[in-house]
This record gives C-alpha cells, structure tokens and sequence, in this order.
C-alpha cells in the first residue's frame, strides 16, 4: 500500500472527520467502520499496519471487538490486553456490523431512511437575536 499526502486535502478531511469541516448536513459524523469496509474490504490494509490483528481474516478486522470470544481466540487476540477495547462504540456503527452467517459483516452495510431533516441553507446562517 501507498500513503499519500496532500496539505489541502488531509487538513480538510482531518477537520471534516473531527467533525468541524464543512458540511451542512445537521449531526454528520464520519463513519470509520463504513469507511473501512468501503475502501479496506477485505481489511487487507489495516492488517499491514496493525499487526496485532493479523490473524483477523476479512473484513472482521475492522470490528474486532464485535467477534465471538472463539474467533478472537483462534485469531490470537485478546481484547484488553493484546488489543485494546473500543474507547467508544458509535450506535451508527451497528448497521456495518450485522452478522452474516459465516460472522462476517456484510461488506457495504445496510442502508437505511437518512436520520437528519431537510433544512434550507438560512438555517445554518440565521442567529435568533437575544432580547
């Protein structure tokens, strides 16, 4: 894999995924999981530069903490010590992690009704005036 750089576009997408990027849709948050499974599928790159999760095959590797204690077992991890726990689990996160039959995550997650309202642009430049 290659890691590029480009001043522009990483500030941009570092302030946008800190969720202080412009965006005018109301409570965006970056999804690390879908992005993982969209461009990572197979979890090909997380597994190069986090080798501790190894022996985590497929797209697994991107939710370790949501495998069985089995499949952790067989994949030599132990979360909390040769990994760490999640710090936070995200709720929108849950719809990238339904489990198929063979464990895996469905690959590109399950698209559901958009959980934000339609707002015209005059609402994110009207200020109410305080009396």
């Amino acid at each position: 894999s290659k890691v590029d750089y480009d001043v522009c576009s990483n500030y941009g997408n570092w302030l946008y995924s800190a969720g202080i990027g412009n965006d005018p849709r109301d409570s965006r948050k970056f999804n690390m999981i879908k992005q993982g499974l969209d461009y990572d599928g197979n979890g090909d790159y997380v597994r190069l530069w986090v080798p501790e999760l190894q022996g985590i095959k497929g797209a697994d590797i991107h939710t370790p903490w949501a495998l069985s204690s089995a499949a952790l077992s067989q994949a030599g991890v132990t979360l909390g010590d040769t990994y760490p726990q999640p710090v936070v689990t995200a709720p929108e996160w849950s719809r990238h992690i339904h489990q198929r039959p063979g464990g895996s995550p469905h690959p590109r997650g399950r698209r559901g009704p958009a959980q934000h309202k339609n707002r015209g642009i005059d609402f994110y430049f009207s200020h109410k005036k305080d009396a």
